[in-house]
């Protein structure tokens, strides 16, 4: 490499990738629509990849390094990769055993479908800033909250935005979560000065999105009568042994992470656990899946339970619409989710490494001559980056390097810069279909994320204060003398 004359990229070349993967995807979804996911957008992110690989080659890079640079992003989302794989265990162990069928149960009688999403919200938001993990969140409480909701019989496009809304919320404001310790690392500034500098933003954009959730919860006839309750409750006694003890294992994953255990060793315990109380406690459940009567107890339970983790429960209540509530999890199932992580995590990096991405946000600075001007690219940029790299960590990391020595020449303090990459980068990442997370979301909660997305409202909210804020120079901090960085142990994803 150190013999070849690299061209820089101009920023045609930078446009070029960009303008084909947004043609490519508009097709993709105008073709098929909810089902691109599996399959088509992959593709369009395979062919953007290729158009930018060309690109490079003209430029002089070599395929090696271009390779390497793939693995090395492929690799940095091993972890994600890792969770997503065991979300999808957890959620058929814990409908199997009990766990996820016990929350619905309880909720149902517990919870008034007039202030089920600002219940929704508020939970997932306090649990979140408990543990510092919004996938961990989705991944528990989010999956029994979609159950509770389909069994009142309420949106689950609002119950998924509610519970994303909540569990971002939390994730961003937590000292413990590793989104909330990466920006103020970034950007060079105290942990607990970027905490009460998002304040400004962060409490307005929640306190509008529960008064939303609440306005639109008063409004909405409940479609649920009495009698359907009743129905659904006797379906859940018949086909599973509902206790208060069936929900230890909800209690094992919120002990662990208050303790800060790392999330994957975290929820492959919690999945393991289910899979032990499901032989224990649910052996009919399990002996009516596999129907297999000629085969011996032990046998049949550990068929059961071994099928689940990797193919999810499969339900037959003799109700359709509980059948494809609780039909669901497995390992197999999230294949495809990460299928598309990997598509575009390959675009994202090859975009990295040719400095094609650099290329767009140095034109995107040049043009901010004002401080408004500047929040507002810097905010762009994050979006930008969440859409192109894919991956929420590189949408902190990116755009923080690249502004953080403007933002001391224009006279800003770094916590101005902080606070934008967590309110620009951080909450919109679950909006992007083949981001990370909201390749992560869409699969967990079981909603596709352009139908999620418009309820999302604290995660569209926070941005909109966060631009307007720096427009209107309101809580807009000039440069001063700023603690060192200081970080904590973050909980992971």
């Amino acid at each position: 490499m150190s013999n070849v004359t690299l061209k820089a990229p101009s920023i045609g070349d930078a446009l070029i990738p960009v303008g084909v993967l947004v043609i490519l995807l508009s097709l993709s979804v105008e073709l098929y629509g909810d089902e691109s996911s599996y399959g088509a957008n992959q593709i369009a992110l395979i062919l953007s990849a290729a158009v930018a690989l060309l690109i490079g080659w003209k430029n002089g890079y070599k395929w090696q390094d271009i390779e390497q640079a793939i693995g090395e992003g492929i690799g940095k989302t091993f972890g994600a990769i890792l969770i997503l794989l065991t979300i999808g265990a957890l959620i058929g162990s814990w409908i199997l055993s009990g766990t996820v069928p016990a929350m619905i149960y309880y909720g149902l009688q517990i919870i008034s479908p007039q202030y089920f999403y600002v219940t929704a919200c508020l939970l997932c938001a306090i649990t979140a800033l408990s543990i510092g993990s919004s996938w961990s969140v989705a991944g528990t409480v989010g999956v029994g909250l979609m159950g509770i909701s389909a069994g009142l019989g309420l949106s689950p496009e609002m119950t998924a935005g509610a519970i994303i809304s909540g569990a971002y919320f939390g994730d961003k404001m937590s000292p413990l979560s590793d989104t909330t310790n990466l920006a103020p690392a970034v950007a060079e500034v105290d942990l607990f000065t970027h905490i009460r500098h998002m304040v400004w933003t962060t409490i307005p954009a929640i306190v509008i999105a529960l008064v939303l959730y609440g306005i639109i919860g008063l409004m909405q006839e409940v479609p649920a009568s009495s009698v359907d309750l009743e129905n659904r409750l006797l379906l859940i006694e018949q086909n599973f042994t509902i206790g208060v003890h069936m929900l230890i294992p909800l209690l094992v994953v919120f002990v662990l992470a208050m303790l800060r255990c790392p999330a994957f060793p975290t929820l492959l315990f919690a999945a393991i656990l289910g899979a032990v109380f499901a032989m224990i406690f649910q052996q009919e459940a399990i002996l009516r899946m596999v129907n297999q009567p000629e085969g011996s107890l032990l046998r049949n339970l550990v068929d059961g339970v071994w099928r689940t983790l990797f193919d999810g429960y499969q339900a037959s209540t003799g109700d359709q619409s509980m059948d494809k509530l609780l039909s669901r999890g497995g390992m197999k199932n999230v294949l495809m989710t990460i299928w598309l992580i990997m598509c575009a995590i390959t675009f994202g990096a090859i975009m990295e490494h040719l400095g094609l991405l650099q290329k767009i946000v140095h034109l995107l600075i040049r043009m901010a001559q004002t401080t408004g001007s500047l929040i507002l690219v810097t905010a762009l940029t994050c979006i930008g980056v969440n859409i192109i790299a894919a991956d929420q960590y590189i949408g902190i990391v990116l755009p923080g390097r690249m502004f953080r020595a403007t933002f001391r020449q224009r006279g800003l303090a770094a916590k101005n810069l902080s606070r934008v990459l967590e309110d620009c980068a951080t909450v919109t990442s679950v909006l992007i279909p083949w981001n990370t997370c909201g390749a992560f979301m869409a699969l967990t909660l079981g909603v596709a994320t352009f139908d999620y997305g418009l309820y999302c409202f604290f995660n569209l909210i926070c941005p909109i204060l966060s631009v307007l804020y720096g427009v209107l120079n309101i809580k807009i901090a000039p440069l001063a003398e700023e603690e060192p960085p200081k970080t904590l142990r973050p909980a992971e994803a």
